[in-house]
């Protein structure tokens, strides 16, 4: 008596795409196999050697208009299986309905939910203006580097003629809504600390303890401060302020030996808000005051700060909104906390919108005993039908001729 496109979704669930050695295959044969069921066309890209990017496609009634691009990610994060309830592959569903699987929020969950949706226009015998492609890609949990970043650059991407796109968001354990509009930039930082070494009996001057010691009393105090910003002020959210960890230490040879070298790495979020010229100024500095010999080299430094408007004159927001409304769907509009593919569509200069309709659900992305409840997923399908059958009929814009 399931649902059939709840047991679609555990059957996905079920195919273990999990870092390090995700069954890509597995998940391109069986979301393949849905599109084909679904009549949609099929086209699969190999950005790089064993990492295909998999396209489905409705084709609109007048494909010169810019299409609708609904991205999803087809990888999922490592699982510590001591602290599940259930085994995280095999898509538990207990007495309430909840189920349990890694995936479930982030985010098997919401390619499931386009696809469904597309099944429930396709039967209703809708058609639309606008094409709506589906792409599904590897490698989002290791950074896209492989996938939707390499992706966007080759002639197959431009040839989908992106004039929306919509990707992942966050569940929220409240009646609202989440809309992402912009993301953070990924800074990840190594500061290394040279000074003179010797025995470990001695007090020796100009150590590289002593150089990363200040290095990390400057960085550790902004992140206090903006710590403090965000708990001081309600109306800010994670994604407004910059967040800052440090994340590996390393240096030393031995107990009796002071090191010539110590090196310590940060990763940092920074806001739109922020002039990233500036805040690589203040990097500088802080490094320039711990000492002679502290260099600073970046092993990621995403400078992009495109935002998706989320103005009522803006004709995708507009219709984005107005289902929203016309639903009764209370929003609320953010800045996403970490990194998602979004930043690599956002970058090549299409709108953006990270969403995933789960309200009343605790946020689970990465976290132990990661669950969806089947009639949060089901009103998910609704929700997705209303917004695409609104953004597929944007009437042509000036720019469409």
């Amino acid at each position: 008596s399931e649902n059939p496109s709840v047991t679609l979704f555990r059957e996905y669930l079920r195919i273990d795409t999990v870092h390090p050695k995700p069954d890509y295959d597995a998940a391109v044969r069986f979301l393949e196999r849905v599109g084909t069921d679904l009549g949609l066309a099929c086209q699969k890209v190999e950005v790089c050697q064993g990492r295909v990017v998999l396209i489905l496609t409705w084709q609109g009634t007048n494909p010169r208009l810019r299409s609708i691009l609904l991205n999803s990610h087809t990888d999922v994060v490592p699982v510590f299986e001591e602290h599940w309830t259930y085994p995280p592959f095999e898509a538990v569903k207990d007495s309430q309905g909840n189920i349990y699987a890694r995936g479930a929020q982030d985010m098997k969950c919401v390619s499931i939910q386009y696809l469904e949706a597309i099944r429930k226009l396709k039967t209703e015998g809708k058609s639309f203006a606008r094409t709506i492609h589906l792409t599904f890609v590897p490698d989002e949990e290791v950074g896209g580097h492989k996938g939707m970043e390499m992706f966007v650059q080759r002639p197959e991407f431009k040839a989908l003629n992106v004039g929306f796109a919509m990707d992942e968001g966050l569940a929220s354990p409240s009646d609202t809504f989440s809309v992402f509009y912009g993301e953070r930039s990924p800074w990840w930082i190594k500061v290394k600390c040279m000074g003179s070494p010797g025995h470990g009996s001695r007090f020796i001057s100009n150590t590289a303890a002593e150089k990363m010691h200040k290095v990390i009393n400057s960085f550790l105090a902004f992140r206090e401060s903006e710590k403090q910003r965000l708990k001081s002020d309600s109306s800010l959210t994670l994604g407004d302020v910059t967040s800052l960890n440090m994340t590996m230490l390393e240096g030393g040879v031995s107990f009796n030996v002071v090191p010539s070298e110590m090196a310590a790495s940060f990763d940092i979020r920074i806001p739109p808000t922020v002039d990233l010229k500036a805040f690589e100024e203040q990097v500088a500095t802080w490094c320039h005051g711990a000492g002679d010999g502290v260099t600073y080299e970046f092993h990621q430094k995403c400078m992009d700060q495109h935002i998706t408007s989320t103005e009522e004159s803006d004709p995708w927001w507009k219709a984005f909104s107005g289902v929203c409304r016309d639903m009764k769907l209370q929003l609320k509009l953010e800045i996403f906390p970490a990194a998602t593919d979004s930043r690599y569509i956002r970058a090549v200069r299409h709108p953006a919108i990270g969403f995933s309709p789960m309200n009343r659900t605790p946020v689970l992305l990465h976290d132990h005993n990661e669950f969806l409840n089947e009639q949060v997923f089901l009103r998910g399908i609704e929700i997705y039908a209303r917004l695409l059958t609104a953004l597929a009929s944007v009437p042509p814009l000036p720019a469409e001729g």
